[in-house]
């Protein structure tokens, strides 16, 4: 026999089965662990050849293996360094009749979820496959919902479910219908042109021009005739009439992103055609009207620039008629698994990689890390980890060493007490629950009087308060 396929049929429907995969070159205890694990709902495969195995597990892709270790050619620890590498998310349980503990230890730091002497237990075996299965039958039921939540949480390009970016959400569509100017403000990478497309899309004029006007871009001499545009002859080489952005956007929006770079001479122009909706060509007497909508963005304190006299008060209090402002990414953490399904689908359909999903310890490490970078940053590691990533899994060593060791070396207390362990793991989910203390509580699964008992300690200025 070199290999066979064992199913039991589900009363479920047509809900896909999970698939187990077992190697040994023993055909007596192949037979043997095979039998006992025939359950519903689950697709057995077998192999009695290292190498049938592992073509095996490439064609039918399990979600738990379970491999004898001594065997020959290819050993077990080798088998699971094949199946690591090309699948972090699959469970590999190590069988042996050798056990050692150097060995053991080599197993699990390899990534074996298991490592079991022969014959096993085949209750304890049963338990413990029965248990990997419910973990990867809940995690494919997460990827569905996974992308059922895109569809609903998805809002003219944005995502998020965060009460922040719900506010955000219901904000602009309140806006959109009425408004003619509007201010962005964010930090960089939080979605500024996100939004003030939504704006656009949400407003009576989503069929007319939508004009991008990056303000860090443009050449301080070049601003008035690339916003306002020039008559033939206004200066050298200026060889016909030429329209600017806000003609060329009549009728619908210009989004003027880093306003903040815009020279005074400019903003005052600017000015003009916020108040009287018309625009002056360079090297022409006469005005032309035009109907805009303008949104202007930045990361820039207006305010202050306002103060320091480098930006106008008048065109700032025109511009922020309406101000909308941008949440960061660490504000809105529970976010994060929907945008980084969002980047795997995009970044997989675009490298044409069958990418489907994170391990655990990956999305862990991306729950820790801060993102100065926002959302942009974001999409930067997920497409960067989708292209180095050689299976449809996307682990730890797919992502940037300055992510993985900047939480690395996230400050340490030397030997932690189990007290001061607990504290730690407390404000790590309540950061990743974006300060939201309930759901912090109902994640840790304690009530909220104990959850606040736990900040009160560290709250404390006497660090025998607790004592006393």
């Amino acid at each position: 026999m070199l290999f066979r396929m064992a199913t039991k049929q589900s009363n479920v429907g047509d809900q896909p089965l999970l698939t187990l995969l077992i190697i040994d070159d023993d055909p007596r205890a192949l037979e043997i662990t095979q039998e006992a694990l025939t359950q519903e709902g689950l697709r057995i495969c077998s192999a009695n050849h290292p190498e049938r195995g592992l073509d095996l597990f490439f064609k039918e892709r399990p979600q738990v293996v379970i491999t004898d270790l001594m065997m020959p050619k290819i050993s077990g620890m080798q088998v699971l360094e094949r199946i690591v590498a090309a699948d972090p998310a699959v469970d590999v349980i190590l069988l042996t009749g050798h056990y050692s503990t150097d060995s053991a230890v080599e197993a699990i730091q390899k990534g074996a979820c298991d490592y079991l002497v022969k014959p096993p237990d085949l209750e304890k075996l049963r338990a413990r496959v029965g248990q990997l299965m419910a973990d990867a039958a809940h995690r494919k039921r997460a990827l569905t919902l996974d992308y059922e939540l895109l569809e609903t949480y998805q809002f003219e390009g944005m995502i998020g479910r965060s009460p922040l970016i719900l506010e955000l959400f219901a904000k602009v569509r309140r806006i959109a219908p009425h408004f003619r100017n509007v201010l962005i403000t964010g930090a960089t990478g939080t979605g500024k042109e996100l939004t003030a497309r939504a704006l656009h899309q949400s407003s009576p004029v989503t069929s007319r021009p939508f004009v991008v006007c990056n303000c860090s871009a443009i050449v301080e001499t070049l601003f008035e005739s690339e916003l306002f545009g020039y008559v033939r002859g206004a200066f050298t080489g200026a060889h016909a009439d030429k329209p600017g952005l806000f003609e060329f956007a009549n009728g619908g929006t210009v989004f003027l992103d880093e306003i903040g770079e815009l020279p005074l001479s400019a903003q005052a122009k600017l000015l003009r055609v916020l108040q009287n909706q018309e625009v002056q060509r360079v090297g022409s007497p006469v005005p032309r009207k035009v109907d805009v909508r303008i949104i202007a963005a930045t990361n820039r304190d207006l305010r202050v620039m306002v103060k320091e006299k480098t930006f106008r008060e008048d065109l700032f209090y025109r511009l922020a008629m309406v101000e909308v402002k941008l949440p960061r990414l660490e504000e809105r953490k529970e976010d994060l698994p929907l945008l980084e399904r969002h980047f795997l689908e995009k970044f997989g359909n675009e490298y044409k990689k069958d990418i489907q999903g994170m391990t655990r310890r990956a999305q862990s490490l991306m729950a820790r890390y801060h993102w100065p970078g926002n959302v942009r940053q974001l999409e930067n590691v997920i497409g960067s980890a989708c292209m180095l990533a050689s299976g449809p899994v996307i682990d730890i060593s797919d992502l940037p060493d300055d992510l993985k060791s900047t939480v690395a070396n996230e400050p340490e207390d030397g030997i932690l007490t189990l007290e001061a362990l607990e504290q730690r793991h407390v404000l790590r989910v309540l950061e990743q629950m974006g300060g939201n203390k309930n759901r912090a509580a109902e994640a840790l699964g304690i009530s909220r009087s104990t959850l606040y008992s736990i900040l009160g300690k560290m709250e404390s200025p006497d660090p025998n308060a607790e004592m006393s």
